[in-house]
């Protein structure tokens, strides 16, 4: 399974390098074989070599230019980072990523060969307006994206879950991964409000591959407890 963390704009470089050694000394100890992804914030950046995959959050799709605040691949070279989420939801909502420029994004990524964690996930309104809609809205996400890249992994993150401490329910996570699963081809997270005490039962449904967990992975000593849960589950 794909464990990974987002840690959004949190922990500075100090603490991410803290974070990390205390991540590889335990599974190095404990000898775990899952995937481990962590993405730091832009400014935590650094060269890291381990079990645990250092990924970005965000990058712009170019190699380099005049982006104010952004940065490339040149960049992402230079810490031979080869991970990226694109599509977060709040990349979408609060920074108002249009669905064609993250398509672009994805594009641009895909052809350099990186490993793309690409989220989708629908508002509360669309969940209440029915089935049939939430999957409509989920399918519109998807569109101009190639589903059958082979470094794709797929995060279903209801938008309306994340960092409010709320979940659907296990059956609602399981149906709509296994409606999921019949379209993209690929491994299937699951984020929003994951956490410490909620991650083996989400991890143990059918067709959750693994977890994004953001506020809940901040505390080391929390992740490498939904580590631990996802080997002790042997899916």
């Amino acid at each position: 399974m794909i464990i990974a963390a987002n840690f959004k704009t949190n922990l500075t470089r100090y603490q991410t390098r803290e974070y990390f050694t205390a991540l590889e000394r335990f599974i190095h100890d404990n000898g775990l074989s899952q995937e481990v992804l962590v993405f730091p914030a832009m400014s935590s950046l650094y060269s890291h070599s381990g079990k645990a995959i250092m990924g970005v959050q965000n990058a712009y799709p170019a190699v380099n230019g005049a982006f104010t605040g952004e940065i490339g691949c040149e960049q992402l070279n230079e810490f031979g980072i080869k991970t990226i989420l694109i599509g977060h939801s709040e990349r979408r909502h609060v920074l108002g990523e249009t669905q064609e420029f993250i398509a672009a994004k994805y594009e641009f990524y895909k052809n350099l060969g990186y490993k793309i964690i690409y989220c989708i996930g629908e508002p509360l309104h669309v969940r209440e307006s029915g089935e049939e809609k939430m999957l409509e809205y989920l399918r519109a996400q998807l569109v101009g994206i190639d589903t059958a890249y082979e470094n794709l992994v797929i995060a279903y993150e209801p938008v309306w879950a994340i960092g409010t401490g709320l979940t659907p329910t296990l059956e609602e996570i399981e149906k709509l991964h296994t409606i999921l699963s019949l379209t993209c081809k690929t491994k299937i997270l699951y984020g929003g409000s994951v956490k410490a005490d909620n991650a083996k039962e989400i991890l143990a449904l059918e067709n959750v591959d693994g977890i994004l967990v953001g506020s809940g992975a901040l505390k080391v000593n929390d992740f490498c407890s939904m580590i631990s849960d996802a080997q002790k589950l042997n899916k």
